[in-house]
């Protein structure tokens, strides 16, 4: 059975995608902890970040350091966390959303109804860093 994550890279799930290339895609989280947090997803099919091949392994994280910087560029936080936690969806993903102290990365902290408008509000901007900083694999949404 595909995980949620494939589902939504086939089109059966909707998502607000900021990034979409051959190896993986990137997409607002449902439920961020933070506005801008963004999910990193291989489209490989892996559980377990360990297990990944070198090649997806990089570039997943090169994606995520990209991402990573336009949120930068938008929120100006304090730092850009990343995270690998992987228990909630048995496909590998990274957490990437700013962060201003230890705790804004604690899933009990995170937005169980976050805004639709604000969601798209955050994808656009994200979209038009990634843009600015001249990646041509945004995501049109």
């Amino acid at each position: 059975m595909p995980s949620v994550f494939t589902r939504i890279m086939e089109g059966e799930l909707p998502a607000r995608f900021v990034w979409s290339d051959e190896v993986c895609v990137a997409f607002l989280s449902i439920n961020p902890l933070r506005p801008g947090h963004t999910l990193v997803v291989p489209r490989l099919e892996v559980e377990d970040w360990l297990d990944l091949d070198r090649e997806t392994a990089s570039h997943v994280i090169m994606v995520a350091q990209w991402i990573g910087k336009a949120i930068h560029e938008v929120w100006h936080p304090t730092k850009v966390g990343l995270m690998i936690a992987g228990l909630e969806v048995p496909h590998t993903h990274l957490h990437v959303s700013p962060i201003d102290r230890a705790r804004d990365l604690e899933f009990a902290h995170a937005d169980p109804n976050p805004s639709p408008d604000d969601l798209d509000r955050s994808a656009e901007a994200i979209r038009r860093a990634l843009a600015g900083l001249g990646f041509e694999q945004v995501s049109s949404g």
